[in-house]
C-alpha cells in the first residue's frame, strides 16, 4: 500500500488511526532483554536477533533532497563506516551547513517520514503480522499527550507510551499539525510476531534495526536507505568513531 504524504504528514497519531494501548505488556519482552542504558545498540534494540543494521538519517539540501553520510564523508576527506558519527565525518558538531553539499544536518531523535516509509516497505515483507504493530514514543519528547494515570512502558531511562496499528502507520508523526507538520516519529516499533524491532533514540541521528539476517541484508541493500550492518555491542555515543578524527564534544565541554 502506498502512503500519501501530502495528506498524512500533517496529521497527528489519533487522526491517522493509531490507538493508545490499554496496557504495555506487548513490550515487556523488550524491557526484559535490552541492556540497562550501557550506550550500545543492545540498550536500544534487544540483543535477541541474528543481525542488526544502522540506518543513517539523511542530511538535506535547501530543496529537501536527501544527502548521504557517505557523500558528506567523501567531500570532507573522512571515512564512511558503520560506526561513523556525524561530527567526526564533518569535522565538528557545530557546523551549521556546508554550501553545495548539505544545508540541514540529519534529524536528531526522529526518523524522517520519507525514510520511515522506505524502511517499512522492506520490513513488511519480513513479518506475518503487518496489520498489528506496536509503536512506542518517549514520554519526555514534548510531542505527546496521554492520560495522567497512564502506565508507561518502562524502558531504561526512556519511559514510553505504547500505541497499536498497522505497519502503514509507521510514518506517524507525534505532535504533527498544519503549522509543524514534521512532528516526531515513534522511538520504538515492532510487529506483534516480534520478527524485528526498530529503535530511534531521542539523542541520536541514526536508527537501529534488529531482525533476521535476510531482513537486515534487504535493509542494507535498499537503494533508498543508507544503512550498514552493526553488532549489538557497538557503542552509540558521539565519540564512538575511532577511525575519523575525534572533534570536540557536541556540548562544547
Amino acid at each position: 500500500m502506498a502512503w500519501d504524504p501530502e495528506t498524512t504528514d500533517s496529521q497527528d497519531w489519533a487522526e491517522r488511526g493509531l490507538r493508545l494501548a490499554a496496557d504495555t505488556t506487548a513490550g515487556t519482552w523488550i524491557v526484559e532483554h535490552v541492556h540497562n542504558f550501557d550506550h550500545t545498540v543492545a540498550a536500544l534494540v534487544p540483543p535477541v536477533f541474528p543481525a542488526y543494521a544502522r540506518i543513517f538519517h539523511p542530511a538535506t539540501t535547501p530543496d529537501d533532497e536527501p544527502v548521504r553520510w557517505a557523500a558528506v564523508a567523501a567531500a570532507n576527506g573522512t571515512v564512511a563506516h558503520p560506526v561513523m558519527e556525524w561530527g567526526s565525518i564533518v569535522g565538528s558538531w557545530h557546523t551549521s551547513e556546508q554550501e553545495g553539499l548539505w544545508h540541514d544536518a540529519p534529524v536528531t531523535g526522529s526518523l524522517p517520514a520519507r525514510t520511515t516509509r522506505a524502511l517499512a516497505d522492506i520490513l513488511r515483507r519480513f513479518t506475518s503480522t503487518p496489520e498489528l504493530c506496536w509503536f512506542a514514543h518517549w514520554e519526555g519528547s514534548g510531542f505527546l499527550t496521554v492520560p495522567s494515570n497512564y502506565s508507561y512502558l518502562p524502558m531504561p531511562n526512556r519511559r514510553m507510551a505504547l500505541f497499536s496499528g498497522g505497519i502503514d502507520l509507521a510514518d506517524i508523526r507525534f505532535g504533527a499539525n498544519r503549522w509543524f507538520p514534521d512532528g516526531m516519529s515513534p522511538h520504538l516499533w515492532w510487529p506483534d510476531d516480534r520478527a524485528w524491532c526498530v529503535a530511534t533514540d531521542i539523542d541520536l541521528m541514526t536508527t537501529y534495526v534488529g531482525a533476521s539476517r535476510d531482513c537486515v541484508d534487504a535493509v542494507v541493500a535498499a537503494g533508498d536507505l543508507e544503512a550498514l550492518p552493526v553488532t549489538p555491542d557497538q557503542r552509540v555515543t558521539w565519540d564512538s568513531d575511532t577511525i575519523n578524527p575525534l572533534p570536540s564534544s557536541p556540548s562544547g565541554r
